[in-house]
């Protein structure tokens, strides 16, 4: 599969924004990060262009109105940002990983509770991707 591309933390928010209320316009886009973010309107029009361009985002003109609708699964690209993570500081392996939280106190006993409910479900086959 090919890489997705690479998108900023900022852009990353405007693209929940689209994910989540997809198709949506740009001053819906606007409006809804105005709440959560200190971006000027023209910061945020800014990002829009910039994942456009990407081939993240793609639009169509209703109007005088922009309306956008991503071009990238959420899903997909949060697989690749995770497999990226795990890559790049614990070498691919996921084990290394939950070993590290679980020493430094950062997974709480519901969190524990999860994973061991999460793992007990699971069907076993050969071998995963990480392992």
């Amino acid at each position: 599969m090919a890489a997705l591309p690479q998108i900023s933390e900022a852009e990353f928010e405007v693209m929940k924004i689209v994910w989540q209320y997809a198709p949506v316009n740009t001053n819906e886009i606007t409006e809804k990060l105005l709440q959560t973010t200190a971006w000027s309107p023209k910061t945020i029009q800014t990002l829009i262009k910039r994942l456009v361009t990407k081939g993240v985002l793609s639009y169509e003109k209703q109007g005088r109105i922009f309306v956008y609708t991503p071009l990238v699964q959420e899903s997909k690209y949060i697989n690749q940002e995770s497999d990226s993570f795990l890559d790049r500081y614990y070498d691919g392996d996921i084990t290394s990983m939950l070993s590290s939280y679980l020493e430094n106190g950062k997974l709480s006993e519901t969190e524990i509770n999860a994973l061991r409910s999460l793992l007990s479900k699971r069907p076993k086959k050969g071998g995963g991707s990480h392992g």
